[in-house]
């Protein structure tokens, strides 16, 4: 009879895999990190201290994670449009750098890393991040590269992964996916993408046209469609940015289940651009400028940019209230989010910029520093109409 009073025995944490198909995993207290892993303790600030592998013990309102360095394997499709062609890198992730204050590999864990970091994800997302810079002409890989040429891709492949995720290129080989690659597959899993887009679409015009009643009623101004209300960026977006902008857009839907799902997406934006724009700005900060006033003077304009998007992250509103005690409509909150995605995406071209400006020749700063003008306009505008509870209707005009 004693027994059903006793506590109740916790699992662990299952560890298996770190270091071979696990890059990092959350613990809790009482949990016992393998002895040949990193574990690193975030305070409620987020702060990070890395302190020696052995049972968790954490204060209130610590997160704990633990992860192994590596080397790690993966093979990246660097063109979508040619799958049968990849590039097998392999990384580590960065030993302790006594000279920041935050290690880069430790915020990407705390801002980006819900509960588990695998490897075919963490592996994803830099596929996505690499066949962007390529798409955008940040990084170039022509046919018959070069040696010049592909040292110059290494260059700033290496740079990127170092800023971007705090990993280190140990190798990078080019290598023929032919053999592991599925057309039939490829091309069932596109056709299912796109008839997914097409019913989310479908989902959020109903949405729209159920607002529309009682927008009327309560006399606020009419929402148009998410595709159209969203905003004429200064670039083309990656298509891999598109597709997750429009996602979002035509996430939310009258189900409780998609509600709570696109709350999720917008409250991680967020939060990553809490946490991420004051290090992007701390980098930008810390580079070596070229001779010249005007080269200063647009290096402080970006900096008080930033700065002033990161206050506005501080301040933004809830999604589901256009004010107190007016909830907002299902279509304002699609819009909403679609608008945090576009400052997310911002963010993410903030990062490649710093990379490519940590190896910028001062002959390379003008144009570059005219791409962070951009993104930072891009910045501005996702976070300002993400404030917004309702958009003015815009008549076309002559």
């Amino acid at each position: 009879m004693m027994g059903l009073f006793s506590r109740r025995r916790k699992s662990s944490a299952d560890t298996g895999g770190l270091g071979a198909t696990l890059i990092a995993l959350r613990l809790d207290e009482g949990d016992v990190a393998p002895s040949h892993s990193t574990v690193v303790v975030f305070n409620a600030g987020g702060h990070a201290r890395r302190v020696a592998a052995g049972k968790v013990s954490s204060e209130q309102g610590e997160t704990v994670f633990c992860f192994h360095s590596g080397p790690y394997t993966v093979d990246l499709v660097p063109f979508a449009s040619a799958p049968e062609w990849g590039l097998r890198l392999r990384f580590v992730v960065d030993a302790a750098n006594p000279r920041v204050t935050q290690q880069r590999f430790d915020l990407y864990l705390y801002s980006e890393t819900a509960g588990r970091l695998e490897l075919a994800d963490f592996s994803a997302a830099v596929e996505m991040a690499l066949q962007a810079e390529l798409a955008q002409g940040a990084l170039e890989l022509p046919p018959c590269t070069t040696l010049e040429e592909w040292h110059a891709f290494r260059a700033g492949l290496n740079q990127l992964m170092y800023t971007r995720y705090g990993v280190t290129v140990d190798d990078c080989v080019p290598v023929d996916l032919g053999d592991q690659i599925d057309y039939a597959t490829i091309l069932q899993t596109r056709a299912q993408q796109a008839a997914e887009a097409e019913r989310t679409r479908l989902i959020a015009a109903r949405s729209v046209e159920a607002a529309q009643p009682e927008l009327a009623a309560a006399a606020a101004p009419a929402v148009s469609t998410p595709a159209a209300i969203e905003p004429t960026l200064h670039t083309a977006m990656p298509a891999a940015v598109r597709t997750v902008t429009s996602a979002a857009a035509g996430l939310p839907s009258p189900g409780a289940a998609s509600t709570a799902l696109a709350a999720e997406q917008d409250a991680r934006a967020l939060r990553r651009l809490f946490l991420e724009l004051p290090a992007v700005s701390s980098g930008l900060r810390l580079l070596t400028l070229p001779d010249g006033l005007p080269t200063f003077q647009q290096h402080q304009a970006v900096l008080l940019r930033l700065g002033m998007a990161a206050l506005n992250v501080t301040t933004m509103p809830s999604l589901a209230w256009a004010a107190p005690d007016q909830p907002l409509s299902m279509a304002g909150q699609a819009r909403r989010v679609a608008q945090t995605m576009i400052a997310q995406s911002a963010l993410d071209e903030a990062w490649s910029l710093l990379a490519r400006l940590q190896l910028a020749d001062p002959q390379q700063w003008p144009p570059l520093l005219d791409e962070a003008d951009r993104i930072c306009t891009n910045l501005e505008t996702g976070l300002s109409l993400r404030r917004v509870a309702h958009l003015e209707r815009m008549e076309p005009s002559l």
